[in-house]
């Protein structure tokens, strides 16, 4: 497809997309197929309408919620000042939603954009406000590949337009990264390309009279001491604004601080009449443990105050994917001054992911999603161990990983199928961290994709009987009938479409050494749809974004919360191939990643209630701090065996649930007595009501239940957990002295014969479970998802929905919403029966999950290493896990 045709699809796009924007019901796709022959024949194009309906049908169901800020509510401040200037001329904020529009963004995405940035802007300072000096501090939480750079973008050009004159972009610690937020920087708002071989006018530039910004870095060149004196510019040469894209490392920041303090700062140490905007992406880089003085987290950010600190007017704004960024709980990294200089303590703001985005909801959270794209490796230990070294020989690659590579070439031939050629479609390869171990993978993989494309050479036209002799061509369609079957085409079809699949497949491997560039660019000027398969570690797994992602195989062990949802480069939008979409990781990174899924969405939740509480991000940032998961993010390595710590645990709007539970039948023979004997007296004499999955005592007196829990026999390994559930329920009993306790006993489910037992929940049991008496359950869960829903009100459901919804009907409905609304404990009993011929049932289990609303109420907990291996199986080293050789 040559460029002047996908222009020419796009304009049908975007004119369909506009005529259906005011509908008031959605249409079915038969109504869009109509208009968008309408509007091909107004055109005069006769191509394929297929994407651009698929298109069109997405963009009239994409919305995406305002979102929710949380904000120092005795600041005086007036965040409505942005309504009040009238004197603001959107010119930059104009073009830029422009340029999303043309770039096929539906309208209420590119509105909804509109809104959010406004509402962040008025979170910063009036730049033209009196006052010789001020300061503003936020954060800004959003999803990983979800639009954050889209945001800051839009933030930026209404920064500009309402008059700060000085921008920078902390983008990064990869060159990769940096490039790519110049490129979209470039297109968005400078409006002119930055490549010194070609400086034309590209995206907004494109309009007549677009008034240019300046900049000082460009794709090749971060700001250094050269670009500085070579320019010999001051900030105030320029009528317009300036912007910087730079990397987060010790020299680039030192350069750009004095030249700033040389240069620009007159008179005294403070340049006093320009308002600057610093936004902080990925602000959770911090975390990273490394050797190199360059990336030294401590002197970045102490470099960061520093440049701060040389303006009078200033705002910081850090944007991240992951709600657990390390401003609020690292003290390694951030020194006193510098935690209050850079902690958000004006405001926090959540964004919402968009309806269509794929995000952790749908991979890890939701049972039904999740099933269809998440695949368990458990094959790669004997070919690649986790804890391979950097110079260990690879002598062959899992089958798993074979099998992937199938997936994605069938999954390429069904997009082509699907009239998709023309967009990008990549694999994700992650088993290493080092660079000799990647150039290996790539190499057998290489050596596989030659052979994979010879055999669909010499059979791709020829009868099955033929075909179907040929190993590799068997592999094409063992991965077509467990993985494709149902995605509308036969595998005749598949089969005749596999061909063109090898016309642009090109293999990489993505490092900070590697001089392979992972340009999609460059094939997007051709119209050409890149295959890529991308072999990488640790900037293949920050940041980058990766164009198509379909497959994804990733065998890394890092049990560092932020490392790990940086690497969720699967999440993203997945337009028209959303059901062609596998990802491959270990039991453990499974477990994990729902795990944190799990937490991201609790503070996201903990915030919607500070917010109606009229707390501020202080009292947000003391809660993080006594999270239970907290021990986990601040490097665990770092406790040696014998030391013991005390820590503040708040479990304000958590789920605390027997994950590793006993197998011993005598232990459970005394529990399920334990539960008959409290269900036969009502727990304390309360009415028993029937709910969908068992019954429901409600109000049963907290004393009741603290019985229940003392008296309940858990593993030993889990005994002092449950003494900390213990704990806080009684901290919390004066203000909550009643709670529900819910029997979980599904209608469907085997035993249960006699009166006071529980029908029992099937449960697959994981591999490697140790020997002895313990259990571990998959997903670190016991309650299904939606247990919680189970005896609440029709009123309260709706309240549920209201608040998972927000106001424009997004967002995903789940426990942590329901938990939100019920306001009381909830204990729920569960009796389970293993799918294993090791381990028989049925064995008693339970979780409580507490009220939100108590995040101030904390209790102390005694930890060592032993403790911390209890909780997570903590094997690795995060120390080790960062790519030293990257």
């Amino acid at each position: 497809m040559n460029m002047t045709a996908i222009k020419e699809e796009r304009n049908i796009a975007n004119a369909l997309i506009s005529g259906l924007a005011n509908t008031p019901d959605t249409p079915t796709r038969e109504q869009v197929e109509e208009k968008a022959k309408q509007i091909a024949a107004i055109f005069g194009y006769t191509g394929d309408l297929r994407n651009i309906v698929t298109e069109a049908m997405e963009s009239v169901v994409t919305r995406m919620g305002a979102g929710i800020s949380l904000v120092d509510v005795n600041a005086n401040h007036d965040d409505q000042w942005v309504h009040k200037r009238e004197d603001i001329d959107w010119v930059y904020t104009r073009s830029y939603e422009e340029f999303l529009r043309n770039e096929g963004w539906p309208p209420q995405m590119v509105q909804s954009l509109s809104d959010v940035t406004t509402r962040i802007l008025g979170h910063l300072q009036d730049p033209l406000s009196e006052g010789t000096s001020w300061n503003r501090r936020g954060l800004v939480i959003g999803h990983v590949q979800s639009g954050k750079t889209a945001n800051y973008t839009g933030l930026i050009t209404r920064a500009a337009d309402a008059g700060y004159k000085f921008i920078i972009v902390i983008a990064g610690i990869h060159n990769n990264l940096r490039k790519q937020t110049q490129q979209r920087i470039d297109e968005a708002f400078i409006g002119r390309s930055s490549d010194p071989e070609d400086r034309s006018n590209i995206g907004v530039g494109l309009a007549p009279g677009y008034p240019h910004p300046a900049t000082l870095t460009n794709i090749n060149e971060d700001f250094n001491k050269n670009t500085a004196a070579k320019s010999g510019w001051k900030i105030n040469d320029f009528s317009k604004p300036i912007i910087l894209i730079i990397k987060k490392n010790v020299s680039t920041l030192t350069a750009l601080h004095k030249w700033l303090k040389v240069m620009n700062a007159e008179g005294g140490d403070r340049i006093s009449d320009v308002p600057m905007l610093l936004i902080d992406d990925e602000a959770d880089n911090a975390s990273i443990n490394t050797n190199k003085e360059e990336l030294d987290p401590t002197r970045t950010n102490a470099m960061i105050r520093r440049i701060l600190g040389l303006f009078a007017k200033s705002c910081y704004v850090g944007y991240t994917a992951t709600p657990f960024a390390n401003i609020f709980i690292n003290p390694d990294v951030y020194c006193d001054d510098v935690q209050e200089e850079l902690f958000p303590r004006d405001f926090i703001y959540c964004l919402d992911a968009p309806t269509t985005y794929f995000g952790a909801e749908k991979v890890f959270l939701n049972e039904k999603t999740s099933e269809s794209i998440v695949r368990a490796i458990d094959d790669c230990e004997d070919f690649i161990p986790y804890s391979h070294k950097r110079d260990d020989p690879v002598y062959e690659l899992p089958p798993s990983l074979y099998r992937a590579l199938d997936q994605f070439i069938v999954a390429r031939a069904i997009r082509n199928l699907r009239g998709q050629a023309g967009k990008h479609c990549s694999m994700m390869v992650n088993v290493s961290r080092f660079v000799p171990v990647q150039k290996a993978v790539r190499d057998f993989l290489s050596l596989r994709e030659k052979k994979i494309r010879e055999a669909v050479l010499a059979n791709y036209a020829m009868p099955e009987e033929v075909s179907s002799r040929n190993t590799y061509m068997q592999g094409l369609k063992q991965a077509f009938d467990a993985e494709h079957a149902d995605a509308g085409f036969t595998w005749a079809e598949v089969k005749a479409a596999l061909i063109s699949v090898f016309k642009n497949l090109h293999l990489y491997v993505i490092n900070s050494k590697s001089d392979e560039a992972l340009d999609y660019t460059r094939y997007e000027k051709e119209g050409i749809g890149l295959t890529a398969v991308a072999v990488g570690g640790l900037s293949l797994s920050r940041g980058l974004t990766i164009e198509g992602l379909t497959v994804s195989y990733m065998y890394r062990n890092t049990k560092m919360y932020d490392t790990l949802m940086q690497m969720g480069r699967w999440f993203g939008y997945r337009l028209g191939f959303e059901d062609l979409c596998r990802v491959h990781l270990s039991h453990d990174s499974i477990n994990w990643y729902s795990h944190i899924a799990e937490a991201s969405e609790e503070l996201v939740q903990q915030v919607k209630r500070m917010r109606r509480d009229r707390l501020s991000p202080s009292e947000f940032g003391f809660y993080v701090r006594s999270h239970p998961d907290r021990l986990l993010i601040t490097a665990a390595n770092k406790m040696r065996s014998g030391q013991k710590e005390t820590v503040e645990q708040s479990f304000s709007g958590r789920l605390r649930e027997s994950y590793i539970v006993s197998t011993a039948r005598d232990v459970n023979a005394k529990n399920f007595a334990l539960i008959a004997d409290h269900w036969r007296n009502g727990f304390g004499g309360r009415p028993e009501e029937s709910t969908r999955k068992g019954i429901i005592f409600r109000d049963v007196p907290v004393t009741v239940i603290d019985d229940f829990l003392t008296r309940f026999e858990c593993h030993p390994s889990f005994t002092e957990q449950k003494s900390d559930v213990l704990s806080y329920l009684e901290r919390i009993a004066m203000k909550r002295p009643l709670a529900d306790v819910l029997l979980i006993s599904p209608s469907d489910g085997p035993g249960g014969e006699n009166s006071f037992t529980l029908k029992n929940q099937i449960r697959v049991v994981g591999k490697d479970q140790p020997s002895g008496t313990s259990w571990r359950l998959n997903k670190d869960r016991v309650a299904s998802r939606g247990d919680e829903k189970l005896g609440l009100s029709d009123a309260q459901h709706h309240e549920a929905m209201a608040l998972a919804h927000g106001q424009d009907g997004s967002g995903a409905i789940s426990d942590t919403h329901y938990r939100m609304v019920r306001n009381k404990p909830l204990l729920m009993i569960h009796s389970l029966e293993p799918k294993s011929e090791t381990v028989t049932g049925p064995i008693a289990a339970f979780g409580i999950s507490f009220p939100y609303g108590d995040y101030l109420t904390t209790i102390n907990v005694v930890v060592n290493k032993v403790w911390l291996q209890q909780m997570v199986g903590y094997a690795d080293d995060p120390a080790e896990e960062e790519d030293q050789h990257e």
